[in-house]
């Protein structure tokens, strides 16, 4: 569940997704963290323009920004080195989705997996607006 409220743009915008991205990723800040991986989760959402009303588009994939380029970007920023804050690696995945103009608002969750026993993931979960459709 989000805590983030429902974007609001107009015109109404498709949210396209990717969930459960499951990586090993070299990133932390501790001594135990330095030169290991660690599994971590990678979702985001992104908002892109759609066509008002009940319409249906053009079946054809200039329409929309494919989830293909998205993963293929996360897995990239992954294996570019070590990273200390999960916050680093959401801003740097943030910053390199909105290089499209296309993507309005993205949303993105990094978790780290089998940090405590008791604990699912621990991680963050930001979202940033493309400053060329800024309000």
């Amino acid at each position: 569940m989000s805590v983030f409220p429902p974007w609001p743009d107009q015109p109404p915008l498709r949210c396209v997704f990717v969930r459960d991205l499951l990586l090993d990723a070299n990133i932390g800040v501790f001594a135990h963290e330095q030169g290991v991986t660690q599994r971590i989760c990678v979702n985001v959402a992104f908002g892109v323009a759609d066509v008002p009303g009940l319409d249906v588009g053009a079946d054809e994939l200039h329409r929309t920004v494919s989830y293909e380029d998205v993963v293929l970007l996360v897995r990239d920023l992954v294996r570019q080195g070590h990273v200390q804050l999960v916050e680093t690696l959401a801003e740097r995945i943030a910053a390199g989705m909105l290089r499209d103009a296309r993507i309005r608002v993205a949303r993105i969750r990094v978790e780290k997996l089998d940090i405590f026993d008791d604990a699912r993931a621990v991680g963050v979960e930001i979202e940033r607006r493309n400053p060329l459709h800024a309000p």
